[in-house]
């Protein structure tokens, strides 16, 4: 697979980078979050990016961590498995100037996930192919790669409801035609007043 052979494009949102495009390489189990989805996504995250530290596990064209990062992130992570994809990630965050920033690291998931943290991220996002059935493995391991007051956002199959571990509370969920989207909090994780909007 050529790192430019590319099916389409996603549009970073909001933020510094607003309106910047990334492309999308063909590459199996590839399906980049809608624009409404992480729209309706960064609207519930926004009091929390301010200077957060990110992890995006499969980070497949950078939407999520990218996004997050241009509306205030401080930091992200971003975990690909896919050699070519890995290597567009990176193009992208050259272009961008951001490589203070993000890092790109090519590998498994769960194989990353089994390291020793090299630091603690403070929002999570989760959004594997849907067909290879990782969120249980992918959550189980996840914890010690966490703040205790973190966040994390999954996405699954319509009518699919995932079980989490222990310790984790629904925040917001919504759903398409054909995933569901949903953002968790850590159960000593605290709202102030305008934060329970």
């Amino acid at each position: 697979m050529n790192s430019r052979s590319s099916t389409g494009q996603v549009r970073i949102i909001g933020g510094k980078w607003r309106n910047t495009k990334l492309p999308v390489p063909l590459a199996p189990g590839l399906r980049p979050s809608s624009d409404r989805v992480r729209e309706t996504l960064f609207n519930w995250l926004m009091p929390r990016l301010g200077g957060a530290r990110v992890l995006d596990l499969f980070a497949g064209s950078g939407a999520l961590g990218l996004e997050a990062v241009s509306r205030g992130a401080a930091q992200a992570t971003l975990v690909e498995r896919d050699a070519a994809l890995a290597r567009q990630l990176r193009e992208s965050v050259a272009r961008l100037g951001a490589q203070g920033q993000i890092e790109v690291v090519q590998g498994d998931a769960l194989h990353w996930l089994g390291q020793r943290p090299s630091g603690l991220a403070d929002i999570a996002f989760v959004d594997p192919p849907f067909a290879d059935g990782l969120w249980e493995a992918v959550l189980a391991g996840l914890g010690p790669h966490l703040a205790a007051d973190a966040w994390l956002y999954l996405e699954s199959p319509a009518g699919q409801t995932l079980r989490l571990p222990p310790g984790w509370l629904l925040h917001r969920e919504g759903g398409t035609r054909e995933v569901r989207f949903a953002l968790y909090r850590r159960a000593t994780a605290t709202l102030s007043p305008d934060q329970n909007a």
